[in-house]
């Protein structure tokens, strides 16, 4: 059994449905749907598919929310489970290549397929775990400032053409095995939203293969909504704050050790 959980807040009713029609299309069995911003015509726009199940919820956090996913995917016994961004599109055939894949490789936890932009160009999502100036380089500075930096940090010297290990993967599309999510204990709920992905591919990483798998594809049209927003910027740092509280900001023994093999496979100078 294959579950989703999709969460959302004040998103365009028609983007809502065609992510939905995309988990119609696949091989996902059931889609938890949680509006975050409990808009009374939700309700009826979901009831118009067969596979998702809605349920109204207070706005207690990203994270926060797709863990009510998990423990219904838990409770039904789902062998895999996908969070998804409201923001993402993607073919029948990413779900069970996916799935084949993870049932061949028992070690594997999560997986991210190949994410690209409406236009076609890639999105750089694999990524070492960040320091503080890693987030505060891309953060502030200009593309034109950052390029050598973001390669190392985006791990483009990989040139995202194979298999490969990664330590952050990107929350916008989470392919997970449940055994793993019930070991690791789904997201962190201090964090209201960002910087949980990092925490939660971080601690996977810890106990399971992380993977990107380049072999399907799937289109994010990225809002970027603290970089158009004073309100998502301050929610934003204030969360990465927590993330650097909790691991490390410049003291993260951990984060330079796994940083160091990733970089070693790959004969980068760290």
């Amino acid at each position: 059994m294959i579950t989703a959980s999709l969460v959302f807040y004040r998103t365009d009713p028609r983007q809502v449905r065609r992510i939905l029609q995309c988990v119609e299309d696949s091989a996902i069995d059931r889609v938890f749907v949680y509006d975050n911003s409990s808009q009374a015509s939700t309700a009826a726009l979901v009831a118009g598919y067969a596979k998702a199940r809605y349920a109204m919820h207070e706005n207690s956090g990203y994270g926060s929310t797709h863990n009510l996913g998990f423990r219904e995917a838990q409770a039904l016994g789902a062998d895999y489970h996908v969070v998804l961004n409201p923001d993402v599109v993607f073919g029948p055939e990413v779900i069970d290549r996916l799935a084949s894949y993870m049932q061949s490789h028992s070690e594997v936890g999560q997986l991210m397929p190949r994410v690209v932009y409406p236009d076609g160009s890639m999105q750089y999502l694999c990524k070492l775990l960040p320091t503080p100036l890693d987030l505060l380089v891309r953060r502030f500075l200009p593309a034109c400032m950052r390029k050598r930096s973001d390669h190392r940090f985006q791990m483009q010297f990989t040139s995202y053409d194979q298999v490969m290990e990664v330590p952050f993967l990107s929350g916008c599309f989470m392919f997970l095995r449940m055994e793993a999510v019930v070991q690791t204990g789904g997201f962190d709920e201090r964090f209201f939203m960002y910087g949980e992905d990092i925490d939660f591919s971080r601690r996977m990483h810890a106990r399971f293969q992380t993977l990107y798998y380049p072999y399907v594809s799937i289109v994010h049209d990225h809002a970027a909504a603290s970089y158009h927003s004073i309100r998502m910027l301050g929610v934003h740092m204030l969360n990465i704050a927590r993330y650097f509280h909790k691991w490390g900001w410049w003291l993260d023994r951990e984060r330079r050790q796994v940083n160091r093999r990733i970089l070693e496979q790959w004969k980068v100078l760290p």
